[in-house]
């Protein structure tokens, strides 16, 4: 069973929706949660929802035949059957005006899913109709299966409507929400506030899950799942696997660094890595590990306080100096520098960081590699993406980066992947699909072979 929840625009509430119908059906059921597109921070709602880590499907990063692996994959590891879809942004929008790349609909189609409409519906009756027959005739391959009224203003509102869309748009309306401030969720610049940093959250997605049962008809979405059918034929691994020997990664991981994929961490251990997870913020040392991998998150905002654990900042900094690999995305990179808004960090690269109002990067990128690295031989492409409001003063010493941007910004003309001895931090964020070879070549690199 499987289903895709899509929006069709801005503004819609579709992660607050989607993660209310998850934890509802989490009740009786065992779903395992999806989110389209590289966003790190909705899947942690997803998670806390259904008590399985939600996954990233995403056609920049993953041809079909490997989106059709990594949803499969899902399933088996959860032992789940139920596979629960969030889209991003309007169910077509990708990074072509005319094309499926990045957009939802791709991630539709290759898995054949059915999708479910969730329109705002604010100030519509019969032109909700004309939006979802315009939805449904610009791809009629998409499978568009019924349609979520958001922001119903009453009862009777959510009839007409209804009736509206039913009647002539020949599409079953399986739900109508109010209008409802308490549906809603603190923002922060990169999007919504990381589920993991809020005890109420919690709280408010039991809220959610109430007011989904309360006016969804959870039957006939799961009735709508089970008319999926089979998954279509082919598939792709997701990464490079060799056998290399036991070694330990340690994984920065807290309040503070909360950027994952899911299914990077498990290429490592696939690639016979065990993962030590260590926090920035609250441990006094880095373990006892042959690498080290930081993510990205929110450093800025816990600046003060990973300035103040000056005991884990050197020995950072004295794991870089003993030649061990550490790699850093976007906040890690930013913990990596010499301070970020004039608070002191690690400085295994020696140029200051700050935040900016605006911001910097916005994009799915292509990178080459100009140099061998800890992720990448030279010459190779991989795809990534970069979403940041900081910048860094190069002042001083050159710094040698080890990709090219093909596509995207990156930290400066076009260059991204500051490297120093055996460590690699760049603003770009990866996934093992889009850089098949970045646990293997990790994992080669902490046993000083590559």
């Amino acid at each position: 069973m499987r289903v895709v929840l899509a929006g069709t625009g801005s503004a819609v509430g579709k992660t607050t929706i989607s993660t209310g119908i998850m934890k509802a059906l989490s009740k009786e059921l065992k779903v395992q949660p999806f989110k389209v597109g590289p966003d790190y921070i909705d899947p942690t709602y997803h998670t806390l929802a259904t008590g399985n880590i939600s996954r990233n499907l995403d056609s920049f990063f993953m041809n079909d035949l490997q989106i059709r692996e990594a949803f499969e994959r899902g399933l088996k590891i959860s032992n789940s059957n139920m596979g629960i879809i969030e889209g991003v942004r309007g169910l077509y929008e990708g990074i072509s005006p005319i094309e499926d790349v990045g957009n939802t609909a791709s991630i539709a189609k290759a898995l054949n899913a059915p999708v479910i409409l969730i329109l705002n519906s604010r100030s519509l009756v019969k032109s909700a109709a004309a939006v979802v027959i315009g939805f449904k005739t610009l791809d009629p391959t998409v499978k568009i299966e019924g349609v979520i009224l958001n922001l119903v203003k009453n009862r009777k509102h959510y009839l007409k409507t209804k009736e509206a869309v039913e009647k002539l748009a020949n599409t079953p309306v399986i739900g109508g929400i109010p209008r409802d401030e308490t549906i809603s969720v603190e923002q922060r610049h990169l999007g919504l506030v990381p589920a993991v940093e809020r005890d109420s959250i919690l709280r408010n997605i039991e809220d959610w899950g109430k007011v989904m049962e309360e006016n969804i008809d959870l039957d006939a979405l799961i009735a709508i799942m089970k008319e999926a059918g089979n998954l279509p034929e082919g598939r792709e691994p997701l990464f490079h696997k060799e056998s290399k020997g036991n070694l330990k990664i340690g994984v920065a991981k807290d309040e503070v660094f909360t950027f994952y994929y899911q299914d990077n961490l498990e290429s490592l251990e696939a690639n016979n890595a065990d993962l030590i997870y260590f926090s920035p913020l609250h441990d006094d040392e880095v373990p006892d590990v042959d690498a080290v991998y930081i993510g990205g998150g929110y450093p800025e905002i816990f600046a003060k306080e990973l300035a103040a654990n000056y005991s884990m900042r050197t020995s950072l900094k004295k794991f870089h100096n003993d030649i061990r690999p550490i790699y850093a995305e976007c906040g890690g990179l930013m913990y990596l520098t010499r301070s970020i808004n004039n608070h002191e960090m690690c400085d295994v690269f020696p140029y200051q960081s700050h935040m900016t109002k605006k911001p910097q990067a916005l994009s799915y990128v292509i990178a080459r590699a100009a140099h061998d690295n800890i992720i990448i031989p030279e010459g190779e492409t991989f795809h990534g993406h970069e979403f940041h409001y900081s910048q860094l003063e190069l002042e001083g010493s050159k710094p040698k980066f080890a990709f090219n941007i093909l596509r995207g910004r990156g930290v400066v003309d076009s260059k991204d992947g500051l490297m120093s001895k055996n460590t690699l931090a760049s603003y770009v964020h990866t996934h093992v699909a889009a850089c098949p070879t970045f646990a293997s070549q990790m994992v080669r690199s902490a046993l000083g072979d590559y």
